[in-house]
């Protein structure tokens, strides 16, 4: 690959990744579209690394507070809590949540793979992710009251991040959409989503690790790619923040749905 492409998909990926379109579901596509014979799963990875650099970027206030409020609640002392505050309490939900999102991920890991390869199958998921995000149509404000993220919610989320992982089915948009469901609270379902996927891309980028592939794709690119998926990535984050608060997360079903049914079409 030329500089030039891994710098194009990295801003596929840095607009899709958080938009609820399916970033994976894109980068199959884009990657057709420039004529790559072998989808390459690591440089799949590296330019979610750099999405994941941008959620820690636009959550660092989240992170400190998760990791001193849990710290004074684990650490043996004098000083330890009782109960875990509200940080230390979200911090442990998401732990709670990766189980399932790696258990998923291990199972399947390489059937999953063999997806990010076939067109039709992306173009089928469009179509289901369209569906998913159109549901946010139906629910009433008034539904979504809870302010604090139970284990079961945790659990139900974390599950639907790990089915997420087949290229098509946005990652943002299942995970919101589930916790939106159960009631949680609008702008507190995003944040959980997103703190949610910093553990999930971690894991995934150590599974791609590759000494061969990063000969094949070469270090430059895959470093050009997290860059620009990065920079991207944290100004559309910033963007779905915004439309989750407001409720308009089903305006991306159309789309969802149009690029579905020509990815089928072209297939």
């Amino acid at each position: 690959m030329n500089n030039i492409e891994t710098i194009f998909l990295g801003i596929v990926q840095g607009l899709t990744e958080f938009l609820p379109v399916s970033s994976s579901g894109h980068l199959v596509i884009f990657e057709k579209v420039i004529g790559l014979k072998e989808p390459e799963i690591l440089l799949d990875a590296s330019l979610h690394l750099g999405t994941l650099i941008a959620v820690c970027i636009y959550f660092r206030n989240d992170l400190v507070n998760m990791v001193t409020e849990l710290w004074s609640f684990v650490l043996p002392g004098s000083k330890k809590q009782d109960v875990a505050g509200p940080n230390a309490h979200l911090a442990l939900m998401v732990v709670l949540g990766s189980v399932p999102t790696a258990i998923i991920g291990l199972l399947f890991k390489d059937s999953l793979e063999k997806a990010f390869g076939s067109l039709f199958l992306v173009g089928i998921m469009l179509m289901i992710t369209g569906t998913i995000v159109g549901i946010t149509r139906l629910i009433p404000k008034s539904h979504n009251t809870a302010m604090r993220v139970g284990p079961l919610i945790a659990l139900a989320v974390g599950t639907v991040q790990g089915l997420a992982i087949m290229p098509g089915i946005s990652r943002s948009g299942s995970t919101i959409v589930c916790a939106l469901l159960l009631g949680l609270n609008r702008e507190l379902a995003g944040r959980f989503s997103f703190l949610l996927a910093i553990p999930a891309i971690v894991g995934a980028v150590i599974l791609q690790l590759d000494a061969d592939a990063i000969h094949r794709v070469g270090p430059l690119p895959l470093i050009l790619g997290l860059v620009s998926s990065g920079i991207i990535g944290f100004l559309a984050l910033k963007l779905l923040m915004g439309i989750v608060k407001k409720g308009l997360f089903y305006y991306f079903a159309p789309y969802c749905w149009g690029v579905g049914l020509l990815t089928l079409y072209f297939s």
